[in-house]
């Protein structure tokens, strides 16, 4: 039986789609199911239970179920919401119970960090453990995120494997409901199908041109079969990013979305808000020379390709994963 948290979220949901299709379906569902806007993630996906986060693990003690992994991906993800407390209880307490579950009982954790732990990658992104000490994260979410892959370097009982994953941009079907925090292919795709044209943010760098900011752009496709692969074959534990390894610009994105609409691009350029222009990220590309060493050798979706499955499979039309 394996644990999904964040069940009815985006990256989530797309994971019990994809073992669903694997032949999987003894899946135990953890989320906040009071969100209407969240309940088609999980309709017609097969799953054994569906239990309120706060009752997790007064329900792990009760009904004593046989836990083969965990993947912990629920989390407050707002990363223009500037109230620390807020992501303390979630993305620091609650993992922290799941991680002391996981290590009592002995059982695989897979725990989503973020490439917001990086901040302006000062430091470069690498998914090196020996920097996370002085990572600057640029927000609340992004502190609270590095503050548990912090704590986590510091145990010294642990799972019998465990792996943080650094997520970069991720995009693609089920992100609906995630308003201002949805990709910027979501929200191109709206803008374009609204009035035919989209807006950028113009550079505020001089060493980058309008639309040139860039970007790791992964797919949630590609997301759920690494998610996969560490489950399985349980290489080394540790932080691992997870990204394309290929930063993009945000022009190659808002091309790609028009042509999947077989449109002509019309684009403009708008002034970066003044809330996020001193936060902004110029650049993000993970390396994954670590992933592909522990033996994830598939290739990653190319923005092409993502973009014109994600538009046309998924977008048009309202479907999910």
């Amino acid at each position: 039986m394996i644990i999904i948290t964040g069940a009815a979220g985006f990256i989530a949901s797309a994971l019990v789609g994809y073992l669903n299709q694997k032949g999987l379906r003894d899946i135990v569902v953890v989320d906040d199911f009071s969100r209407a806007d969240k309940a088609n993630n999980l309709k017609d996906k097969h799953i054994a239970y569906r239990i309120e986060r706060e009752l997790l693990f007064d329900w792990l003690k009760t009904q004593k179920p046989k836990i083969d992994f965990v993947f912990h991906l629920g989390a407050r993800t707002d990363t223009t919401e500037f109230d620390y407390s807020i992501f303390e209880k979630l993305n620091i307490g609650f993992s922290q119970e799941m991680w002391r579950f996981c290590t009592e009982k002995q059982i695989p954790l897979v725990y989503a960090s973020s490439a917001a732990t990086y901040g302006l990658g000062e430091l470069g992104y690498e998914d090196r453990e020996d920097i996370v000490n002085d990572l600057k994260p640029l927000n609340p979410y992004g502190v609270s995120k590095n503050e548990f892959d912090k704590w986590v370097l510091t145990q010294t009982e642990r799972p019998p494997f465990w792996y943080g994953l650094k997520f970069f941009n991720v995009y693609g079907a089920n992100e609906y409901h995630k308003g201002r925090m949805a990709s910027v292919i979501f929200h191109a795709f709206k803008q374009i199908s609204e009035t035919g044209s989209m807006k950028l943010f113009k550079s505020h760098n001089p060493n980058y041109q309008d639309g040139e900011q860039l970007r790791d752009f992964v797919y949630v496709k590609d997301v759920v079969q690494v998610c996969e692969f560490l489950s399985q074959k349980r290489p080394a534990s540790g932080l691992y990013n997870l990204g394309t390894g290929w930063a993009r610009t945000f022009l190659d994105l808002a091309h790609n979305t028009f042509y999947a609409l077989e449109l002509e691009p019309k684009i403009t350029f708008v002034d970066t808000p003044l809330d996020i222009r001193d936060k902004y990220q110029y650049y993000t590309e993970a390396d994954i020379l670590k992933l592909r060493n522990a033996g994830y050798q598939k290739p990653f979706s190319n923005l092409e390709y993502g973009i014109t499955d994600y538009v046309q499979n998924y977008l048009v039309g309202n479907k999910y994963l």
